[in-house]
């Protein structure tokens, strides 16, 4: 079956929220999508669509093809076909059939990933001996980089293209493709490959590795695979950390590993066969896996590193979760069960998760506060102190970084002293948190949103006047260190 209408629609759609503008320009377009005809069907006309392929190499050079037909020079395409699962597989397939490229010779660009980059209107004459009348195609072009330094050698499909060139953005033939990409050229379309996906290495400390069993159904990536959770970027996401913890919150809502770094760049290989850079991060969480509100895929399970060999995983997985345990060595290995860890805390005790606050004041006594994104997991909507989980790191190196991170503040250790500390539980299935709130006597700079996928605006509030949302145990401790008090607790009921 050939890429369903819903499919097209959706991929146009979606070039028009970037690309208001061409709504008028494409209406032809739209009247076929609305029509009853096969909307990818060469007999459909008078208009169809069809795809092709922008492949840019590093000196951000565009390959054309010269088209025997007409003799002119085009970006590589052509028209949809029965076995083409979306209108991208088509780009893929006719830059290969034509140039002779592999799938695995191109990858994603960051600026436009699996959204088109331009669609054109082209009037084509009749072709009498094709019994074709003149008709118009709609083309949609989607952008790719080269993987390897150097162009490869092209293997030209003769029977329809007469010879290659490699042209500049600004000698691009087409006036609307030119266009776009000199425009996207000023946002960083070099022509260098970088990760467009990212997934979270997340291992317990005592070795073992949180696993997500992938559904198996057709079209998806690497189905019914053991693999780490994670996905790939949108247009809407501020970084590859911005897009995991998008993805844990939709895929795994709750799940929220700490002390999230770059661990590695994982090369996979898409459905349509491209080349993946994906951007691995390591992460710590020990929770209960079968407690997880899974949104996607089968199952979370937790796995050592002695057990690799039995498992199904994908490509690659055993390496780079052998390579972590390597250069991160558990306290003590777990046996195949992978069961809690038995020494991981005495018996009875409750571990706690360990979150630093910033109480900030300026010359007028205002609070600094944070207004957190509406889309975060926790709080979303809700103003908040600059804060963030404590790695493994004294508690005043965890604000002193976090200050830099979130705000571009530079704090001194020294000008810290911690002025209330609060012991909370959001409910009785939760883990309990313990907020320590240190107060910067000084510190350089002002505050700015760096991190807009978990704040979107930083405010100075009077403490006698703050916004209705604050985060209620924030608002515990504002109240507190007014009253000089150290110590406040919440949800642990009424004592």
């Amino acid at each position: 079956m050939p890429p369903s209408r819903s499919h097209i629609r959706a991929t146009i759609e979606t070039y028009l929220s970037r690309y208001a503008g061409e709504r008028e320009a494409l209406e032809g377009l739209l009247t076929v999508l609305d029509g009853a005809a096969e909307p990818s069907s060469r007999a459909t006309l008078p208009g169809h669509v069809t795809c092709s392929a922008v492949v840019i190499d590093r000196g951000r050079r565009v390959l054309h093809i010269g088209h025997r037909a007409t003799g002119l020079l085009l970006a590589p395409g052509g028209h949809v076909e029965a076995g083409d699962r979306t209108l991208l597989a088509t780009a893929v397939r006719e830059v290969c059939e034509e140039a002779g490229l592999r799938p695995g010779d191109l990858c994603l660009t960051p600026q436009f990933l699996d959204e088109p980059i331009d669609v054109d209107v082209q009037d084509i004459d009749a072709n009498s001996a094709k019994g074709e009348a003149a008709h118009q195609h709609f083309d949609v072009r989607f952008a790719f980089y080269l993987t390897a330094e150097q162009p490869p050698a092209l293997a030209l499909q003769n029977e329809e293209v007469a010879g290659a060139q490699w042209l500049p953005y600004a000698d691009v033939r087409s006036p609307t493709l030119r266009a776009k990409l000199l425009a996207a050229e000023l946002h960083g379309l070099d022509g260098r490959p970088e990760p467009v996906s990212a997934s979270a290495l997340i291992h317990d400390g005592a070795g073992r590795y949180l696993l997500h069993l992938r559904d198996d159904r057709e079209g998806m990536w690497e189905p019914w695979v053991l693999a780490l959770v994670g996905g790939k970027r949108s247009r809407d996401d501020a970084s590859l950390e911005a897009t995991l913890r998008r993805e844990l919150a939709e895929e795994t809502p709750g799940l929220e590993p700490m002390g999230l770094m770059p661990f590695a760049v994982q090369e996979a290989t898409s459905v349509e066969g491209l080349a993946v850079p994906i951007s691995v991060y390591a992460g710590h969480w020990s929770g209960d896996a079968e407690t997880v509100d899974l949104r996607e895929g089968v199952l979370l399970t937790w796995c050592t590193v002695n057990m690799l060999d039995r498992l199904r995983l994908s490509p690659g997985l055993g390496e780079l979760i052998r390579r972590h345990a390597a250069e991160h060595p558990a306290a003590k290995e777990l046996p195949d069960s992978a069961g809690p860890p038995a020494d991981e805390a005495p018996p009875g005790t409750e571990l706690h998760i360990v979150g630093v606050h910033l109480h900030l004041q300026d010359d007028q006594g205002r609070i600094l506060l944070g207004l957190r994104h509406p889309e975060s997991a926790f709080a979303p909507d809700t103003w908040h102190f600059l804060a963030g989980h404590c790695e493994r790191e004294t508690a005043i190196d965890c604000l002193v970084r976090e200050a830099k991170e979130e705000a571009g503040l530079i704090i001194a250790p020294k000008d810290v002293e911690l002025v209330h500390t609060v012991h909370h539980v959001d409910s009785p299935d939760a883990r309990p948190r313990i907020a320590l709130v240190f107060q910067a006597r000084s510190w350089t700079g002002n505050p700015e949103v760096l991190e807009p996928d978990r704040c979107v605006e930083w405010r100075w509030c009077k403490p006698q006047d703050l916004p209705a949302d604050v985060v209620p145990y924030t608002r515990m401790a504002i109240d507190g260190i007014l009253r000089g008090r150290r110590y406040s607790e919440q949800g642990w009921g009424e004592r």
